[in-house]
């Protein structure tokens, strides 16, 4: 049985809590996906650091199913493009219903990611099945999709938070990330996380989120 500790948590009251609930929702009523970024470097401890928020999600008795591949190395964001790329045009040409892509029109989205090369930095996060113990027996993992989605929505807005913007891909399939970044077989990509500086004059399409009472029921 795991040991037990005293619980550290700090009291707020209900003002504060209401307060704090607010500057937060307004905070990341800003968040924007972003398709254009500005090659400006970042410093790289940002990353870091919200990489170790990311690292304190829940997840399933504790396995902490997650990794995260930081890539800046620009040879290496150039073969990521052309991959993705390679994948998003058969996506584009081949797989993709027509409903979806009459979905995706409003946003003017293609098989061209340019982003992939201008950002400074590309977060590929992988999903572990499993993992391997010092006597080499497989140790299968839990609830590993909505673990590694918390974490990943934790990351999300810990750039955000930090003043960075981000743009959450999914080519599909996304093996190839795996070959180039040379990872086991045990880890499974499950989101490419783009961030960086906004381009100068970077626009975003003028889109509206759900009002509370079309997400919301208080029973």
């Amino acid at each position: 049985m795991a040991k037990f500790i005293p619980l550290k948590f700090k009291n707020s009251s209900p003002p504060e809590m209401i307060r704090k609930s607010e500057e937060f929702f307004e905070e990341l009523a800003q968040r924007r996906t972003v398709r254009f970024f500005s090659d400006k470097s970042i410093p790289e401890e940002v990353i870091i650091n919200s990489i170790k928020a990311a690292g304190r999600a829940p997840s399933g008795a504790n396995f902490q199913p997650w990794f995260f591949a930081v890539v800046k190395d620009q040879a290496i964001k150039s073969r990521i493009r052309l991959a993705a790329e390679k994948e998003e045009r058969a996506f584009y040409n081949n797989v993709a219903p027509p409903e979806w892509i009459k979905a995706l029109e409003p946003f003017g989205t293609n098989s061209e990611k340019p982003f992939l090369e201008n950002a400074p930095y590309l977060i590929v996060v992988f999903e572990r099945k499993h993992s391997v113990d010092k006597n080499n027996h497989i140790v299968k993992h839990y609830y590993t999709k909505e673990s590694v989605g918390i974490a990943a929505g934790v990351l999300l807005t810990a750039l955000h938070h930090s003043g960075l913007a981000t743009l959450t891909h999914t080519p599909s399939p996304m093996n190839f990330l795996s070959e180039i970044l040379n990872r086991p077989p045990n880890e499974k990509p499950f989101l490419l996380l783009v961030c960086g500086y906004p381009a100068e004059n970077c626009t975003v399409p003028d889109i509206k989120k759900k009002n509370i009472d079309e997400i919301m029921t208080i029973y």
